[in-house]
C-alpha cells in the first residue's frame, strides 16, 4: 500500500505544481482566454493566483512532510486542502456547466481524499 500512496501523491503533486505554476506564470487575461481555463471569468485575478500558490504549497505538502520525516502530519493535510480545493471546482464547473471537466474533479477528489485518510491513519 506504500507504493501505491507514493505513486497517488507523486501524480497528485506533479498535475498541481503544474497547474499552481500555470496559473502563477500565466496572466488573468491569457487564462481567461484558454477556453479550458474559462473559469478564470468568474474570478479575480488576484484570487486565481491564490489558488495556483495553494496548488504549488499543497504539491510540496504532499510530498516533502512524509518524505524527510518533518511534520508529516503536513502530508495528510495537504492532501485535505486539495480534496476541499477539488469540491470547489466540482461546484464551480457545476455551476458554469462545464460537465467534461467533472470527472476530472472527481478523480482528483478520490485520489487526495485517499492520501488524506491513509497518511493520517499511518501518522
Amino acid at each position: 500500500m506504500n507504493v501505491f500512496l507514493w505513486i497517488v501523491q507523486g501524480v497528485l503533486a506533479a498535475v498541481f505544481l503544474a497547474a499552481g505554476s500555470m496559473k502563477l506564470a500565466k496572466s488573468h487575461e491569457a487564462l481567461k482566454a484558454d477556453p479550458n481555463m474559462a473559469w478564470t471569468q468568474d474570478f479575480s485575478g488576484g484570487v486565481v493566483k491564490a489558488i495556483g500558490a495553494l496548488e504549488i504549497l499543497a504539491a510540496v505538502g504532499l510530498i516533502l512532510p512524509w518524505l524527510t520525516g518533518i511534520a508529516p502530519v503536513l502530508t495528510p493535510l495537504a492532501a485535505l486542502g486539495l480534496v476541499v480545493l477539488q469540491l470547489g471546482a466540482f461546484a464551480t464547473h457545476l455551476r458554469r456547466g462545464e460537465m467534461k471537466m467533472l470527472p476530472v474533479n472527481a478523480v482528483l477528489f478520490v485520489m487526495a481524499a485517499l492520501v488524506a485518510w491513509q497518511r493520517y491513519r499511518d501518522l
